[in-house]
């Protein structure tokens, strides 16, 4: 069925399946600026859309103070503010329209806000290593898209251009896909995962750490450590193994210029509808267990902790205040408080911000205020990022950066990129980090990190034909028998221990609230 009329682009309903987008996908992952926005078939009360983009009318690409537009053959560089650069762009290009009573992206701007893109909102040292060649921003202006929504079960292409030449250009995609399928390299890692930092040196940047808490410099740091590996063949091979077992509602895959980006994201950033504004920050994380007596043990223990309890409300009074700067005054409130949510690899705790924004501030205006989340940096902002920028061996890049759209019609939905992977020179990068406070304890911290990524380096460890049967990572240096256990301890000479078989029930325990 066809729609169209004057207020926006055209419509062609499509016959719905649930794997739809990814099907189409697979056909054009090898394109630059190709995008795809995935609700990982997850049983999430905010998987619902799916979204498809390549082929963009412009791309914004920042590095450093630099951003450089491209507009077919033109390219212009500039040294604004990437933001504004980005709102100019768009509303160059595409018109404003109202929102659509069910499609959330009209088209617009969609890609990657890298976590260095803070440094062009605060003043920071340059102690980390830039090692990876990504941008700071990445972002296309799109007007055209393939949406599934899986609530609704509708597969809808919209487009401001023709919509039936792009719809036979997504067939011959898939025409020509299936020619070459064959000789597509199946994706493998070439070399173990090595760390950035070894248990002992994790240990004294945690002393460091504390000791800027004790101080009185901060109330608490998120502090990362980054995996590396070789590997060679297809990165959408790679993020389909992923999808399917981390069932992640932020998940994404970019396909950019100077490299990809895999994300299996369990956390929502800013999105925004109506002017009403959300953001559901995570901070608090227990391991899943095959057994579900200790599966529901752990949960449990995750709603009744303090010390989690006090992490995640200081990251909801950060957002609360960032949010605040720009929100319509009184409106910012807190409806969700201490909700655990599960996933495949671990438990997290979630609480929610909401409030209104004044039509007067645009959805460049309240990513600025925000960006970096709070959740991933630590509290106070500013300090925080300093810290991190002094201890973490090389800049997050992607990691603990943002991935979203931000639609002509005025809504917006973005990610935290954590449980993010960045592909790049033949070189596979994955982190992953937690929240440090006072009370926190270095072995436990260093596990959780480990814990966090147990559904990710042993995946792509595995051959394609031989799936992991464990979540035991082999790491370059570190000892290779290591047996798993339950609750294991971070070993001085940094041995990499997962939490066992983390393949428990996906049921959602709310502590205060029935499921949404």
């Amino acid at each position: 069925m066809f729609i169209n009329n004057n207020s926006f682009p055209s419509c062609l309903a499509l016959e719905y399946q649930h794997d739809a987008l990814h099907n189409h996908f697979r056909s054009v992952a090898h394109l630059p600026w190709a995008m795809l926005l995935s609700s990982g078939h997850a049983t999430h009360p905010h998987s619902r859309y799916d979204i498809l983009v390549a082929e963009p009318l412009a791309t914004l690409c920042t590095t450093g103070e630099h951003t450089c537009i491209t507009q077919g053959e033109v390219q212009t560089t500039h040294q604004d503010d990437p933001l504004a650069l980005l709102a100019q762009t768009q509303a160059a290009l595409l018109p404003n329209l109202p929102a659509h009573p069910t499609l959330p992206f009209l088209g617009g701007a969609l890609g990657l806000f890298g976590y260095d893109l803070g440094r062009r909102f605060e003043q920071l040292p340059e102690h980390a290593i830039s090692d990876i060649s990504v941008p700071d921003m990445a972002v296309g202006i799109y007007d055209w898209a393939l949406i599934a929504d899986h609530q609704q079960q509708t597969l809808t292409l919209l487009s401001h251009g023709d919509i039936y030449a792009r719809w036979h250009w997504l067939l011959a995609a898939q025409e020509s896909y299936a020619d070459r399928a064959a000789e597509e390299m199946p994706f493998t890692l070439t070399s173990e995962w090595q760390a950035n930092m070894s248990a002992a040196e994790y240990q004294q940047k945690f002393d460091q750490v504390q000791a800027y808490l004790h101080a009185g410099d901060c109330y608490q740091v998120n502090l990362a450590q980054r995996f590396s590996a070789d590997y060679q063949g297809s990165e959408w091979q790679a993020f389909e193994r992923l999808n399917a077992s981390n069932q992640a509602p932020f998940s994404a895959f970019l396909r950019l210029p100077q490299g990809s980006i895999l994300s299996v994201s369990p956390e929502r950033f800013l999105a925004v509808e109506q002017q009403q504004v959300t953001t559901r920050p995570i901070k608090g994380t227990r391991p899943r267990h095959s057994d579900p007596i200790s599966d529901r043990a752990e949960a449990a223990a995750l709603t009744m902790s303090e010390k989690d309890r006090a992490e995640n409300l200081m990251i909801v009074d950060l957002m609360r205040n960032d949010i605040g700067r720009v929100a319509v005054p009184g409106s910012v409130s807190v409806p969700e408080l201490f909700i655990v949510e599960s996933f495949p690899a671990v438990h997290h705790l979630v609480s929610t911000v909401q409030a209104s924004l004044p039509d007067t501030c645009s959805n460049t205006d309240l990513l600025r205020a925000c960006f970096p989340g709070g959740s991933i940096t630590g509290a106070p902002k500013i300090r925080s990022m300093q810290i991190i920028d002094e201890l973490e061996p090389q800049r997050r890049n992607a990691y603990c950066g943002s991935i979203g759209y931000l639609s002509c019609c005025g809504r917006m939905d973005t990610s935290i990129t954590i449980r993010t992977l960045i592909a790049a020179q033949g070189r596979l990068h994955c982190w992953a980090g937690g929240g440090l406070v006072a009370d926190s304890q270095w072995e436990s911290e260093y596990q959780e990190t480990r814990d966090k990524v147990a559904k990710i380096l042993p995946i792509l460890s595995a051959t394609p034909c031989e799936p992991s049967k464990s979540n035991s990572i082999a790491m370059a240096s570190e000892a290779q028998d290591e047996p798993q256990t339950a609750h294991a301890s971070a070993p001085q000479d940094g041995t990499c221990t997962l939490h066992g078989d983390n393949s428990g029930d996906e049921s959602r325990h709310d502590a205060h609230t029935e499921p949404q």
